[in-house]
């Protein structure tokens, strides 16, 4: 059988750093060991939040560069709240503007993206194009190569499309979109069941399948953990939506013994000084972004491990989940206690699950666990050797692997 030839489309990639960035990064990695000849389509400038300069492109696939022209993200609440007078105005003339654009403002770097994508599929003889989302936007590209070109288009959704729980209505055709990737991909792969179970009441589409996120255990390879004078739980990625750590806040005041808060990745001014307020001062640290190896070096050299998911995002299974199995620390589930992420952590015995209102219970793991810690007994929490293999990084490209293999031919 011909090698299947394979264009990753996707608008986070390095130089572009966080969280979005390691499931494609990865699958370009691992999909040219399991014969797959991989060529990837990203940004020539991202125009990013975070630039991750420890980042390397994969030796064994093609990176392709299509120029962006587009606006530079922002981070709207904190620019506003620092700009004053005419400055403000302005920038909410910036602001306004850029919510213009739909269905996202990334949606200019797609346009300039689905000529260049459609170039290389006849040049380069690809058989199937991969978009990755977020941003939704990245979707019109493989719909353009769909229906140019013989090319199949598989539709990977790392977020839900049509109903974020971040966005508050629907103003930039969000369903609308949704709606055409369920009914016009020759198949559609969701990181979640609660994803996939959306997916199915829009289209429903010609295939779907679900493809979480994986673990990367061999970069946690090499990396200490080294017990210190106080419990250091390690909280990685940014605070957005309705992300509120405030709950956690109370319950660190609560905590029997000596315990402190690790934020990686920025914290905003409004919680830090809500932990002010609750003399919490000394007990808070904050680290501001960093590469992904430093990220994973903080995780690893951690007592325990917080990750906050709320009430209204009970379907999210997102990729910092997997990270932190990997990182094989305690880990403090303050989530949905019926979703996605609470039935993996329970499942793989990983840490221990607390309702996103339970301030009692979050003060009690953590008394329990800064217990352990003086004890000595606060172990590693590695997986067995099953939940390894089904949850590595290889298997996940696997997956992937097959579904090209079958949708190519």
């Amino acid at each position: 059988m011909d090698v299947v030839k394979v264009l990753l489309v996707t608008f986070y990639f390095p130089p572009a750093g966080g969280a979005g960035v390691p499931r494609f990064l990865k699958l370009a990695e691992h999909l040219p060991e399991l014969g797959i000849e991989t060529h990837v389509l990203a940004p020539d400038d991202p125009k990013w939040l975070h630039r991750d300069d420890s980042l390397q492109s994969p030796a064994a696939a093609t990176v392709h560069r299509a120029r962006n022209l587009g606006p530079r993200a922002r981070r709207p609440a904190e620019e506003l709240a620092a700009a004053h007078g005419l400055a403000r105005l302005g920038l909410r003339a910036q602001l306004f503007l850029r919510g213009l654009l739909v269905p996202d403002a990334s949606v200019v770097w797609a346009a300039n993206a689905a000529p260049t994508a459609v170039r290389l599929v006849r040049r380069e003889g690809i058989d199937v194009v991969i978009t990755t989302s977020p941003p939704g936007s990245v979707n019109l590209v493989g719909a353009a190569v769909r229906r140019l070109t013989r090319a199949r288009w598989v539709a990977d959704l790392r977020d839900s499309i049509a109903s974020h729980p971040q966005r508050r209505r629907q103003i930039r055709g969000e369903r609308l979109l949704a709606r055409h990737v369920a009914r016009h991909a020759d198949a559609v792969v969701t990181a979640s069941d609660a994803i996939a179970a959306e997916m199915q009441t829009l289209g429903p589409p010609r295939r779907l399948e679900v493809i979480a996120n994986g673990c990367d255990f061999e970069d946690f390879e090499g990396l200490e953990y080294r017990p210190g004078d106080r419990l250091r739980v390690t909280h990685a990625g940014s605070f957005f939506g309705r992300r509120d750590p405030r709950p956690f806040l109370e319950a660190l005041a609560k905590a029997d013994g000596d315990v402190m808060a690790r934020f990686v990745g920025g914290f905003p001014s409004a919680y830090r000084e809500y932990a002010q307020r609750l003399g919490l001062a000394d007990r808070i640290e904050v680290v501001s972004h960093r590469s992904r190896a430093e990220v994973l070096a903080l995780q690893r050299d951690s007592d325990a491990l917080l990750l906050l998911i709320p009430e209204n995002e009970r379907g999210v299974l997102s990729a910092k989940v997997f990270e932190y199995l990997a990182a094989e620390r305690p880990i403090l589930a303050v989530v949905p206690p019926d979703g996605e992420a609470a039935a993996l952590i329970r499942g793989t015995g990983a840490g221990t699950v607390v309702a996103p209102d339970d301030v009692d219970g979050m003060a009690a793991v953590l008394s329990e666990l800064d217990e352990r810690r003086r004890a000595g007994t606060l172990r590693e929490t590695p997986l067995p050797p099953e939940w390894r293999d089904r949850l590595s990084r290889r298997a996940r490209a696997r997956e992937f692997a097959d579904l090209l293999e079958a949708v190519s031919r």
